[in-house]
């Protein structure tokens, strides 16, 4: 086996809103583990709305026998919650946090006590020191809201000189977009893990909703492709496993040094593009 098969990967869920969504991610994490994942991280509403049942999902994870990292978010939050949600987490035995500023409820303005991510990152340096490796989000296609492409860089910059360990990108389907950005990161000294994130296909409304909102580029050929489709969706998932596995094959082939996977809380695509990368 060759290092490059041996690549690393991580996966991501969120937290379950009913029982029953608990009782299927119980089932799906179980199937997932077969990848030996790295870690699995789990995700936090706006406005701390699923911080219980972000926390709930960590400690399952943990339960298991896995390595878990949990997102914490600081939008709207105080110093106050922000350091006894870092006291319960490292009670727990977490050791890997996902750092993000996290979106704003509609209609709220920023408030809080934190303005920026890096503000987070810092903040848990100085609470917590070394207790946590610390990943943050960068954006290989630019933040939505940032003013241009060297603001959104120098924001990532801000995050690594704050003392984030390394990086998780949101997800993309143009590699050049990931290797520039990388190419971009190195230039200014930053040179820690970029780790792309991967999503697969599965619904093209799913992802063409996500993509919409998050600022993801869908190719125009990948787009047609899917509306040519229409409601197709063993065909949708067909080609979406040859578009992933390609882009991942690239990833891989470019250096990338462990691959993401945003689950959405289901197994099937990831177990099968690990099994086409011979993960």
């Amino acid at each position: 086996m060759s290092a490059s098969s041996t690549l690393p990967v991580s996966i991501e869920f969120f937290p379950p809103k009913t029982t029953e969504g608990a009782d299927k991610l119980r089932a799906v994490r179980a199937q997932l583990y077969a990848l030996k994942p790295q870690f699995c991280s789990v995700t936090f509403g706006a406005g701390g709305s699923t911080q219980a049942g972000t926390f709930a999902t960590v400690g399952e994870i943990l339960a298991e026998g896995m390595s878990a990292a949990s997102h914490i978010s600081c939008v709207g939050a105080t110093h106050a919650a922000v350091r006894e949600q870092l006291q319960t987490l490292k009670a727990m035995g977490v050791k890997r946090l996902v750092a993000l500023r996290g979106d704003l409820p509609s209609g709220f303005g920023l408030g809080g006590e934190f303005q920026y991510a890096s503000d987070l990152v810092a903040f848990i340096r100085a609470e917590t020191g070394d207790a946590f490796h610390i990943e943050v989000a960068c954006y290989p296609e630019v933040h939505p809201q940032a003013k241009s492409p060297q603001a959104d860089l120098q924001a990532f910059a801000a995050k690594v000189h704050a003392g984030a360990d390394s990086a998780i990108t949101q997800y993309f389907y143009n590699p050049d977009a990931y290797f520039r950005f990388v190419d971009d990161a190195h230039a200014l000294g930053l040179h820690g893990p970029i780790v792309p994130g991967v999503m697969p296909i599965v619904s093209s409304t799913q992802l063409m909703r996500f993509s919409d909102a998050c600022g993801t580029e869908i190719p125009r050929w990948i787009r047609l492709r899917l509306q040519a489709f229409g409601d197709d969706s063993a065909s949708i998932k067909d080609f979406g496993l040859d578009v992933v596995a390609g882009l991942c094959e690239q990833l891989r082939a470019g250096g990338a040094p462990a691959l993401h996977f945003y689950t959405m809380n289901q197994s099937l695509a990831t177990l099968e593009l690990c099994k086409r990368l011979g993960l």
